[in-house]
């Protein structure tokens, strides 16, 4: 049995806690940028899990005596127009674009895949339609046409979801077309014809977990879009919508107050879905330089 003074005090330390060793190991091998992205990401889902456990004041509640309160020992950010706690509410206020984001952006890469994976397959007339019609829907600005759907439609956390989902699915679909031309030319695609296996099988379980770090890398870079894009739709009043605490919401409400001298509402919630954006890139990056053999 290991004596565990032969080690120093630190490594004792660890060595103590199981748990600890778990997420060590788990990250081991993996590029720095995955490493500190995953971290960053993982602080806000605590945020939108458990947010309400820490937060130092109801982020709902008004206090028109503190209104617009420069940040100070007692408020850390400061407090918005109706004298709200700006830090409370940056945490309680993670949860919604944490929930709204992650289900648009799994509708797009879920869609996408398929359809990639179907028009990449299928050669002739069905490849040619297909990579037409997603040129064609590539070719509208992306804010224009999400924000051309919702306001004809309405704004709600479902109609973010499945617009933004809609509007993914194919940006994902060419990536994955171009993975499934170059898969289906390998051997092993031609050894599944040969055993007689159908075009689905080929396609679903042949083909797919060969191209899954191609679609899990765009999963994490659409999703730091979809991050931004839903904080530019609430910013316009098309998001998520009030009484949520969201970030965009509060940077639309705090913006007035810039020309004032107010700069905390719209600068703290500005940092925070810069830090969502940002987590998201640097994971992406690195696992594209991990699959690559560069981390």
């Amino acid at each position: 049995m290991t004596d565990l003074t032969e080690f120093p005090a630190s490594r004792r330390a660890v060595a103590g806690f199981p748990a600890v060793r778990r997420i060590g190991s788990a990250f081991s091998g993996l590029p720095p940028s995955v490493v500190i992205g995953t971290l960053l990401l993982l602080f806000w889902v605590v945020c939108a899990v458990a947010g309400n456990l820490f937060v130092p004041y109801n982020p709902y509640a008004e206090d028109f005596l503190a209104m617009l309160t420069p940040p100070d020992a007692s408020h850390w950010f400061g407090t918005d127009q109706l004298g709200r706690d700006v830090l409370s509410r940056i945490i309680v206020g993670s949860r919604d674009i944490l929930l709204v984001a992650p289900l648009a952006t799994l509708v797009g890469v879920a869609a996408g895949s398929i359809i990639g994976l179907v028009l990449g397959y299928f050669d002739g007339l069905t490849d040619a339609i297909g990579a037409r019609l997603l040129d064609t829907l590539m070719a509208f600005p992306f804010i224009v046409l999400v924000t051309m759907t919702l306001v004809a439609i309405g704004p709600s956390n479902l109609t973010v979801v499945l617009v933004i989902g809609i509007a993914y699915a194919p940006l994902v679909a060419r990536t994955v077309r171009a993975a499934v031309r170059e898969q289906k030319e390998r051997d092993y695609v031609s050894a599944a014809r040969l055993g007689g296996e159908g075009a689905l099988p080929i396609m679903f379980v042949e083909i797919l977990p060969n191209i899954r770090e191609t679609i899990l890398i765009e999963l994490v870079t659409r999703l730091g879009y979809a991050f931004f894009s839903i904080a530019t739709l609430s910013f316009l009043g098309l998001g998520i919508q009030p009484p949520s605490a969201d970030w965009g919401l509060a940077v639309a409400d705090g913006y007035g107050f810039l020309t004032g001298g107010k700069w905390w509402v719209v600068v703290f919630n500005s940092g925070a879905i810069v830090s969502l954006v940002m987590a998201t890139n640097l994971i992406a990056q690195g696992l594209g330089a991990f699959e690559n053999g560069d981390g």
